[in-house]
């Protein structure tokens, strides 16, 4: 899969400068995402203290999986 997406990239022509943009935006969107997050897990957890638990756990996950998707992004921009 990993080829595939290298080929279409390369048949695209996207190198150099416009590969950066990329992932300087997956990146700006990443942080974006984990700050809203985060932000409304603050929300929640002052809502409601005693469920500080598990939304921290599901707050973890969430900001895991934002990352993960940002980390493909930025290798898929560079190639």
């Amino acid at each position: 899969m990993i080829g595939t997406i290298a080929q279409a990239v390369a048949a695209a022509g996207v190198t150099g400068k416009i590969g950066a943009i990329g992932a300087g935006l997956a990146v700006i969107g990443a942080g974006i995402g984990i700050g809203s997050i985060g932000g409304k897990a603050v929300e929640g957890i002052a809502r409601q203290p005693e469920a500080a638990s598990k939304i921290q756990t599901n707050m973890i996950i969430a900001a895991a999986l934002v990352e993960g998707v940002a980390l493909f992004a930025v290798v898929v921009a560079l190639l």
